[in-house]
C-alpha cells in the first residue's frame, strides 16, 4: 500500500477516531470526534467525506451510526493494532488511566543531553495530560521497567507525551529520592 499523505487536520482527526473507536468498539458520532480536536461537527463531516475517499473511514448509517475507522486508518496513522496489547499501566497523578495503553517508549534525550528524556506513545488520548503532572510508567512486560517523570511536553496528534524522568528503576531496586 503506497503511503498516504494525510493533512495535520486529517491526522488528529483520524488519531482522534482511532481512539475513540478503540474506547468504545462501536461507530463513533462527528460531535464526539469534534469534541476532541476542538473543530465544529461541519468541518468534521467535510473532512470525514475526504477521509472516506482516501478509504481509511467508513461511514455507519443509522440512529447508533457514525464513523469506523478501516484497516488502512491504522496504516496510514503507523498504528499497529494489537490483538492482545501487552499492559503497560500509565499512572496519572497517582491514579491508574484506564482506556490508555503504552505502546512504545522511547529514551531520549535530545533536548537536554544532561536531562533524561521519555517519549511515552500511547494508545489512547493524552488530552488530560499536562505538563508538570507526575506520571509513572510500567512496568513493562519484559525488562519490568518502571519509570517516574514529570510531562514536559506532549504531542496530541501522534499521543506522545514527553517526561522528564525523576526515577528510572527495575525489579528488586528500591526507589531512589
Amino acid at each position: 500500500m503506497s503511503s498516504i499523505e494525510l493533512t495535520s487536520s486529517q491526522k488528529s482527526i483520524l488519531t482522534a477516531l482511532i481512539n475513540l473507536y478503540g474506547e468504545q468498539e462501536d461507530a463513533v458520532k462527528g460531535e464526539a470526534i469534534a469534541e476532541e480536536v476542538d473543530r465544529n461537527p461541519g468541518t468534521i463531516r467535510n473532512q470525514m467525506q475526504s477521509l472516506k475517499a482516501l478509504q481509511l473511514v467508513e461511514g455507519v448509517p443509522g440512529p447508533k451510526g457514525g464513523y469506523k475507522p478501516t484497516s488502512n486508518a491504522y496504516e496510514a496513522l503507523d498504528i499497529q493494532r494489537m490483538d492482545e496489547p501487552a499492559d503497560v499501566p500509565i499512572f496519572h497523578e497517582g491514579e491508574e488511566v484506564t482506556g490508555v495503553n503504552v505502546d512504545g517508549i522511547d529514551l531520549s534525550s535530545v533536548h537536554h543531553p544532561e536531562l533524561c528524556r521519555a517519549e511515552i506513545h500511547v494508545q489512547g488520548s493524552v488530552r488530560d495530560f499536562h505538563e508538570g503532572d507526575s506520571v509513572t510508567v510500567g512496568p513493562t512486560p519484559l525488562s519490568k521497567l518502571v519509570i517516574d517523570g514529570t510531562v514536559d511536553g506532549k504531542d496530541d496528534t501522534a499521543n506522545v507525551l514527553i517526561l522528564r524522568i525523576d526515577d528510572m528503576r527495575a525489579p528488586d531496586e528500591p526507589a531512589e529520592h
